[in-house]
């Protein structure tokens, strides 16, 4: 068991790309994950294939083993994982998630500055972005800063 989630974009058949997630599928990481391609400027999985890598390239760093993302096709991807089902992206936002899990997306924002700064730790040197760079992000969309951290 895991905490599983399939991320597809918005309109996705079963022949569309997805990237499975075995662990850190909740709505919070899934957004955090995003946030950190959106604040690198990365184009948008809905864009074109690059999005697809840029993501799976943020997420597979963070996981380091090799072994907890996947990227193919809808079809061929846990879907019905039971536990959190499939985000579906527009951008680099959330904005809807698969019948039968919960449609509340709403994240706990006072988390995700802190997410942002674990995550760009474990990317690679030329991925990696200033404490600086995070903060002003955050200030720029909402996301709440702990000072002095």
């Amino acid at each position: 068991m895991g905490n599983r989630a399939v991320i597809t974009t918005v309109g996705a058949t079963d022949n569309t790309t997805g990237i499975y997630v075995h662990w850190n599928g909740g709505v919070n990481s899934i957004e955090a994950f995003c946030a950190y391609c959106d604040m690198k400027g990365f184009r948008s999985p809905d864009t074109d294939c690059y999005g697809w890598a840029y993501l799976a390239t943020v997420i597979g760093n963070f996981f380091g083993d090799g072994l907890s993302v996947g990227v193919d096709r809808i079809k061929s991807l846990d879907t019905d994982n039971y536990d959190n089902g499939v985000y579906y992206l527009k951008g680099w936002k959330i904005v809807g998630r698969s019948e039968g899990y919960p449609q509340q997306l709403e994240t706990d924002k006072s988390k995700l500055y802190e997410f942002l700064l674990e995550i760009n730790s474990v990317q690679g040197k030329k991925i990696k972005v200033s404490k600086a760079e995070i903060k002003r992000y955050c200030k720029r969309n909402g996301i709440p800063v702990e000072e002095g951290k």
